[in-house]
C-alpha cells in the first residue's frame, strides 16, 4: 500500500454514488484501499450511498450546484475530485464548486474534463454545448488559482461499446453504432479512475498538469467487431447505423435531449477522425496497461450475452 503524503483530512470525491462507469465509486474505493479518508458526496440517501459506508467513506448529502450543501462538504478538505455527468447545469456547478473550494483553501483540484477539449479554443469549438461547457469550466478553473489537475479522457468503452451497444450484440450479434469507419481509441472508466487516486493520493508532482488519457490503441470498428467475436466466442459484425435512426431511438429509451445531441455530435467527430488519439499517459501515471477492448468485454460477457 502507498503510504507517500498521506493526509488525514478527507478527500471529497463528488459523484461518488455514479451510474455509466462509476468514476466516483471507483475513485472512493481505490482512495480508501490506499489508505485515504474518504468524504464521498451523492445527491440522495439510496443503497449506493449505503454502499459507499460499507467501504468506509463518510458519506454526505448535497447539489454540487447548492452552495450551502457545498461548504457543508468541503469544510476540512483539502482535496477534491470534481466529476459530474452530462448536464445542462455543469458550467454553474463547476464554478460553485471551484468557489467554494477556493473559499476553504484547497490545495488539490482534480477536474475530470473530455479530451475533445484538447482540440478547442477561443475561436474552436463544436456543435456540442457540453463540449463548450467544459471548455469554459476548464478556463473557469484557471482563472479561479485554484491549485488544479485537469483530466481528460477519450470515449468511454461504458458509454458506446456497452451501455449504447449491449442490446444489439445480445439479441442481434451486431455492433451497431453510427461511427462510421474511422479510427477510435476509448478507455475504461476504471482506468480513468485508477489514474485520478493515484492523483489524489499524492498531488503534489501533479499539480497543474493536463493528462489526456486513451484506450492502448487506436483502430476501426471493424477491428473492434472482431474482438468482440474472440472475447464472446461468437462472431459479432459491425453496423454503421444512420444517425438518424440512432437518435430516434435514443429519444425513444427516454434520453434527455442535451445528451442526446452531445452523443449525436461525439459520434460525428468520430466520423471525421477526431477520436483516433493515442496517449500512454495511463501506464506512465498508474504503471498498469490500459484496459483492452477484449478483455473489457470478457468483463461485461454477462450484458453481451443472450440470457
Amino acid at each position: 500500500m502507498n503510504t507517500t503524503a498521506k493526509s488525514e483530512k478527507p478527500i471529497l470525491v463528488t459523484g461518488a454514488a455514479g451510474d455509466l462507469g462509476a468514476i466516483g465509486r471507483n475513485v472512493t474505493a481505490m482512495l480508501i484501499e490506499r489508505g485515504n479518508n474518504v468524504r464521498a458526496l451523492v445527491r440522495r440517501e439510496d443503497d449506493r450511498a449505503e454502499a459507499l459506508r460499507s467501504l468506509g467513506a463518510e458519506v454526505v448529502l448535497g447539489d454540487l450546484t447548492d452552495l450551502t450543501s457545498m461548504h457543508r462538504a468541503m469544510e476540512g478538505v483539502e482535496r477534491v475530485y470534481f466529476g459530474m455527468s452530462i448536464t445542462p447545469n455543469y458550467l454553474e456547478a463547476t464554478v460553485n464548486t471551484a468557489a467554494v473550494a477556493r473559499h476553504h483553501g484547497v490545495k488539490a483540484f482534480v477536474n475530470m474534463s473530455q479530451m475533445t477539449v484538447t482540440q478547442m479554443s477561443v475561436t474552436e469549438t463544436t456543435d456540442s454545448p457540453q463540449h463548450k461547457m467544459h471548455w469554459l469550466s476548464e478556463q473557469a478553473l484557471g482563472w479561479s488559482g485554484l491549485p488544479v489537475v485537469t483530466i481528460r479522457p477519450t470515449v468511454f468503452l461504458e458509454g458506446f461499446f456497452l451501455r449504447l451497444a449491449a442490446a444489439g450484440v445480445k439479441d442481434k450479434n451486431q455492433l451497431i453504432l453510427p461511427l462510421g469507419q474511422s479510427r477510435t481509441s476509448p478507455i475504461s472508466a476504471l482506468d480513468v479512475a485508477r489514474v485520478v487516486s493515484v492523483v489524489l493520493d499524492d498531488p503534489a508532482p501533479h499539480i497543474g498538469n493536463i493528462y489526456n488519457l486513451t484506450g492502448p490503441e487506436s483502430t476501426d470498428m471493424e477491428t473492434y467487431a472482431s474482438y468482440f467475436s474472440d472475447a464472446l466466442r461468437r462472431t459479432i459484425t459491425y453496423v454503421d447505423v444512420p444517425m438518424l435512426p440512432w437518435i430516434d431511438k435514443l429519444k425513444q429509451l427516454g434520453v434527455p435531449q442535451h445528451l442526446v445531441s452531445h452523443l449525436a455530435i461525439m459520434a460525428d467527430l468520430h466520423k471525421q477522425g477526431r477520436y483516433d488519439r493515442m496517449t500512454d499517459e495511463v501506464f506512465e501515471i498508474t504503471g498498469v496497461k490500459p484496459t483492452s477492448m477484449v478483455d473489457f468485454v470478457k468483463r461485461n460477457a454477462n450484458t453481451f450475452s443472450p440470457d
